[in-house]
């Protein structure tokens, strides 16, 4: 390193006329004189270091320099730097212990790896100058050694090292080439290079390094120094290029294990139309039914219908997306797995009747006290050993732990006073929005759907008021808000009608703002659209004083929290985050390199999240899944998550504060806290989110304007604008003509589209992840499905007096069956469980991050901060003036507290969507 520096300044100074006693003259000898000063005092460097100085000091002297002098004391130097001596650099490097290392059998292919490592030839590393060869300006030959076995590091995790001798003019280091000499794959942590003289140097892997014997090619891994494109060393330029043209793939043949191709395609494997053309389904993504992209594998099309793709055991993602082998032992695959492969399909032999319904409210409360048995497997323990948090003891008792809020409270379900504050403080507090016209109008086709005018009158919402104001006078003190989800599943109504045990309505529900800051529902609409036969029909409900009025408004409830929870599992849940996010994931790896500082800023947030919606796509979203098989919409699920990315979603919205705005629950105000003022001031979502949301930003800002110190690098940077392109022109192609897209242009612009990636990614999905057994485990608090009408809609005779005469039977008959309940209970139990590895934002820094001193500062206030929020929500949880997060068997809202211990525990904000 020494030497090249040295090399490089003889080269940078300028050539003087050597006319005696000038000034240019003298700086140019006292230049080399500082050089020579510089070279280290070693018995190998004395002499031409010596030379050196007596030559130099007589320059200085104004001895008079010859054009023959100075050109030797150039020769000198290029003597010194030409015969330094090869520098020792040894590579350590950290392999994580793989299961099947651990417990494989002694085959030849082992046998011979062992053997490998007897001999020091596991790994074959070449190191990468980031220099080129002046000479021939090329990149200088590598360096090559291989690593030998040095021993286990820590459990599970073993330590190879190398020994190189460098030569002095190799330059630094800036990339390495790793060759697997092992049949099997190896997980690759990290490689630490010792014995330079300005410190280590450190490359960050975290990869599969698949055999050389399944592919010749050989990894490349950059180290931790992050470069723009145009500052990016002469050395590593082509293999910048190389490597992200790889990742790119040519878009042709099928993706197998192990493959890093990243590409897009649209969802046409959500159907099974082979095994059963009922499980056909329509392609989503294009004109039809607009859908972000998902990454392509390149199956084989079914027979049955071409433009669906055949099933797979296993969908492929890039080998780095898939979980960690940690993960995969210690939570997420084993235990989806066994949830979705094992689980799921022996509780349809636990209730042979799919459609039986729960009799009475005691039966649902045995599932959490006393449990039922499941079918015994082969293998003793299975279900203990899997899924231990659904198995206590020993036998095949499956049973529920109570969820956070049943515990506190066993009515709160019933209760109309919850039912309005988890629009604010539970598990979808997306939707909720300020009225702002009245009446209440539709904007669908009046032909198809009937009158656009709502049931819910001025009279009625002044009478439920109580004479204190208005309708004109609430709207105009923002006292009105609502859940509308009337247009969204009005035109889904009568398909879904025509399944077999479920029913629809569009809905609306009105609720008022009391003193108290605490929302109180004044009003609920069910409406279902005319067909040839029938008008359209439209009923509202209201807290009643009257026996059969409270049965009513009971049963109105339960359709609309099924409505709210379709629309959170589709569209806030799935869409918002998992679907929506897909895309950014696949661009960053096609186009910026991992060099890049945006590519290493963003890589904690993208960690697993291909993997957790590729088994999406197995097993919840898919044709007769989870979805469709509990939630009202069945096949339509799908659908309507495409009618709300068509309708809805808009990329500048994702962001929080743009969120709240457009919902009218908040205004700007430089005044203010964020720059906003509430429209609810008790909001613990929007409140808590804020905090998040402004940490985050800050946390990007530092970080965005340490590589970008001037705005036009940002339109400057090639990368980068490839990136965003691809986001908007293929990620998000059913939208890439939206005018409302945001320009890339400025560091500023850059800062906003990376803080909406990052909240979405991290508090968005925490807020709307990690409460869902606490608040729908109990299923009577959020029914996922009703399974009949409601009973005064056209009613015959006989149904209108079973209804009087057994009104709980009717609403246990509404709600989900045993089979659908404890499908979903199950799935939300194992979904918002923490792993034991998760990875919390702003908990451990990337390594690239600490080796650059600013960054690593900026790093430790963003985790600082981090830790100051946990402390302000507990202290707002505490607040008993807080009516929406405090209070007798109120729940509190957690949900954004930024860590957490392993488990169910409705708190915790991981790094990105990794369950």
């Amino acid at each position: 390193m020494l030497k090249q520096n040295l090399l490089n300044q003889i080269c940078s100074l300028p050539k003087p006329p050597f006319v005696h006693g000038s000034n240019n003259t003298h700086a140019y000898h006292h230049s080399l004189l500082s050089m020579a000063n510089n070279i280290p005092k070693t018995t190998h460097n004395a002499r031409a270091r010596r030379r050196l100085r007596r030559r130099c000091m007589a320059t200085a002297s104004d001895t008079a320099p010859t054009t023959s002098s100075t050109t030797n004391d150039a020769s000198a130097m290029a003597d010194y730097l030409m015969h330094e001596k090869p520098i020792k650099v040894k590579a350590l490097v950290t392999v994580k212990q793989t299961m099947s290392d651990m417990f494989s059998g002694m085959g030849i292919e082992r046998g011979m790896d062992d053997i490998k490592d007897l001999l020091g030839k596991t790994l074959l590393l070449e190191l990468v100058s980031s220099e080129l060869d002046p000479k021939t300006e090329l990149e200088k030959p590598t360096v090559q050694a291989y690593a030998h076995k040095g021993g286990k590091v820590e459990r599970r995790e073993v330590r190879y090292e190398a020994e190189f001798e460098v030569p002095a003019e190799f330059g630094a280091v800036g990339a390495i080439f790793v060759e697997n000499e092992h049949h099997k794959e190896m997980f690759l942590r990290h490689i630490v290079l010792e014995g330079f003289p300005n410190g280590p140097v450190n490359f960050t892997c975290d990869s599969w390094i698949h055999s050389k014997f399944a592919d010749k090619r050989k990894r490349v891994f950059f180290n931790s120094k992050s470069y723009l494109p145009q500052t990016t060393p002469a050395g590593l330029v082509g293999l910048r290029d190389e490597e992200l043209v790889h990742l790119r793939g040519n878009g042709l043949g099928e993706r197998q294990h192990g493959d890093r191709v990243y590409d897009y395609d649209v969802y046409n494997d959500l159907g099974d139309p082979d095994a059963n053309f009922a499980l056909a389904r329509p392609t989503l993504g294009g004109k039809e039914f607009p859908a972000p992209r998902r990454c392509r594998t390149g199956r084989p099309r079914c027979e049955a219908d071409p433009s669906t793709e055949k099933k797979a055991r296993d969908f492929y993602v890039p080998r780095d997306e898939e979980f960690s082998e940690v993960k995969l032992v210690t939570f997420s695959a084993k235990t989806l797995y066994s949830l979705f492969n094992t689980l799921i399909p022996s509780l349809g032999n636990v209730f042979a009747d799919a459609d039986r319904g729960f009799h009475h409210f005691k039966t649902i409360d045995s599932l959490f006290s006393v449990g039922f048995e499941v079918p015994e497997l082969s293998k003793e323990g299975f279900w203990n050993a899997t899924l231990p948090r659904l198995f206590a003891g020993t036998g095949n008792v499956m049973r529920f732990e109570p969820p956070g809020a049943l515990e506190r409270d066993k009515f709160f379900w019933m209760k109309d006073e919850e039912f309005a504050r988890q629009t604010l403080a539970g598990l979808n507090p997306y939707c909720l929005e300020l009225i702002t016209e009245w009446p209440l109008k539709s904007k669908l086709d009046p032909k198809i759907y009937g009158p656009p005018e709502s049931a819910i009158t001025t009279e009625l919402i002044e009478s439920e008021i109580g004479g204190i104001m208005s309708v004109k006078e609430a709207i105009k003190q923002k006292k009105l808000f609502t859940l509308d989800y009337h247009d969204i599943l009005l035109p889904f109504v009568h398909r879904v009608r025509e399944l077999k045990g479920r029913t629809l309505y569009g809905s609306r529900t009105i609720f008022f703002l009391t003193p108290e800051g605490t929302l109180r529902p004044l009003a609920i609409e069910l409406c279902r659209p005319p067909t040839n036969e029938k008008p359209a029909w439209k009923q509202v409900y209201r807290p009643c004083w009257n026996s059969t009025g409270c049965w009513l408004w009971k049963l109105a409830k339960a359709h609309v929290l099924a409505h709210d929870s379709g629309i959170h599992q589709l569209v806030s849940h799935w869409l918002r985050t998992h679907c929506a996010t897909e895309p950014y994931i696949i661009a960053t790896n096609r186009q910026l390199s991992v060099m890049h500082p945006i590519h290493r800023l963003l890589h904690p947030h993208f960690r697993y999240t291909m993997e957790i919606n590729s088994l999406a796509r197995e097993s919840l979203i898919n044709a007769g899944g989870i979805i469709e098989s509990t939630f009202s919409p069945g096949k339509y699920s799908l659908d309507i998550c495409s009618a709300a990315y068509d309708q809805f979603w808009r990329f500048d919205y994702e962001a929080l504060p743009k969120d709240l705005i457009r919902r009218g629950m908040a205004v700007e105000d430089e005044n203010a806290p964020h720059g906003l003022k509430l429209t609810i001031e008790d909001y613990p979502f929007a409140n808590d989110g804020l905090i998040l949301w402004d940490t985050i930003k800050q946390w990007v800002t530092d970080y965005v304007t340490h590589y970008y110190p001037e705005p036009d690098l940002v339109e400057a940077d090639p990368e980068l604008q490839a990136w965003w392109t691809e986001i908007r022109t293929k990620g998000h192609a059913d939208k890439k003509n939206e005018p409302w897209w945001p320009q890339l242009k400025t560091s500023n612009d850059l800062i906003e589209i990376l803080t909406i990636i990052m909240w979405v990614t991290s508090g968005h999905h925490a807020s709307v992840n990690f409460g869902q057994y606490a608040f729908a485990g109990y299923f009577p608090n959020r029914p996922t499905i009703t399974r009949i009408k409601m009973p005064d809609e056209d009613p015959t005779e006989e149904e209108w007096k079973f209804f009087l005469k057994r009104p709980e039977a009717v609403l246990l008959a509404t709600f989900p069956s045993k089979l659908q309940a404890t499908r979903v209970m199950a799935v939300l139990n194992v979904l918002s469980n923490h792993s034991p590895d998760e990875e919390y934002i702003g908990d451990e820094i990337e390594w690239s991050w600490s080796d650059e001193p600013l960054i690593k500062a900026a790093f430790e206030k963003f985790s600082g901060r981090l830790k100051v929020l946990e402390g302000i929500i507990d202290e707002r949880n505490a607040n008993e003036e807080l009516k929406n997060r405090s209070g007798a068997g109120v729940l509190p809202y957690e949900l954004l507290k930024p860590h957490s211990k392993p488990g169910v525990t409705g708190q915790g904000v991981p790094n990105s969507i990794s369950i």
